[in-house]
């Protein structure tokens, strides 16, 4: 049975739902203490924010996050809107993003829209598509939840994977992130445009023969494909606006 896909909808017939991905870098010390013990309590303040639709707390890897091994200094959260004036509110305004925020030495969101999606996430589709713009940058997001007994095999797939977007010149930001270390993994990049995305997936290289290890061992219990639109961005990371470069404002 192939995977899922969610139905697109023109633009002119919905309010448009919006993807947050909000990034927050802490200082060593109490602040990632801090950081590692809201990746549980910070659960029931996330379901009580107004208009949030699906969510979810995500820790990341060392490095860009395409390794197993967790980097303490950076987490993600990332949720669904009813539209773009109630994320960017809600994700500087509402008091459990505030917080982090206030504890953070840096935050960088993006806010995006869904062109396509495909599988499942912790069960259920969470990300509606619209029509693309067919301009502008777009970003790629697979997530997938990985059988344990071929957990190694799959990593040591992912520095190679890792290796060869950041040598591509085309990628403006990417990172890994996920909710349990080891078993599950979120990959998301972002690109000028799809034509440079697309010549990506198409590269015979590392990418292309994990997709087919992938396929061929049948490694994930779970997974989710998904393309987006970026909207804006708000904040810095690394010090810079990774996507001002590419016309995308706040």
């Amino acid at each position: 049975m192939g995977l899922p896909t969610r139905t697109h909808w023109p633009k002119g017939d919905r309010v448009i739902q919006i993807v947050s991905l909000s990034f927050f870098r802490f200082a060593p010390g109490l602040s990632r203490l801090w950081a590692f013990t809201m990746m549980g309590l910070a659960r029931p303040a996330l379901a009580r924010v107004p208009g949030i639709g699906f969510w979810k707390l995500c820790g990341s890897g060392t490095g860009e996050g395409f390794t197993p091994k967790p980097n303490t200094g950076v987490y993600a959260i990332l949720a669904t809107w009813p539209d773009l004036a109630t994320a960017q509110r809600q994700t500087a305004e509402a008091p459990i993003f505030r917080r982090y925020a206030r504890r953070a030495i840096e935050c960088y969101t993006l806010y995006m829209q869904t062109t396509s999606a495909r599988g499942a996430w912790s069960g259920v589709a969470p990300f509606d598509p619209a029509d693309a713009t067919g301009t502008g940058p777009v970003a790629a997001l697979t997530r997938a939840t990985i059988k344990p007994l071929v957990a190694l095999k799959f990593w040591r797939r992912v520095p190679d994977i890792s290796t060869v977007i950041g040598a591509d010149p085309n990628v403006a930001f990417k990172i890994g992130i996920g909710e349990v270390p080891l078993l599950h993994q979120v990959t998301f990049s972002v690109w000028p445009d799809t034509a440079g995305m697309a010549a990506f997936a198409r590269h015979d290289g590392p990418h292309a023969r994990a997709i087919k290890a992938v396929r061929d061992g049948n490694w994930f219990r779970e997974e989710l494909y998904a393309r987006f639109d970026i909207v804006a961005e708000r904040g810095t990371w690394q010090g810079a606006k990774p996507l001002q470069h590419l016309g995308v404002g706040a």
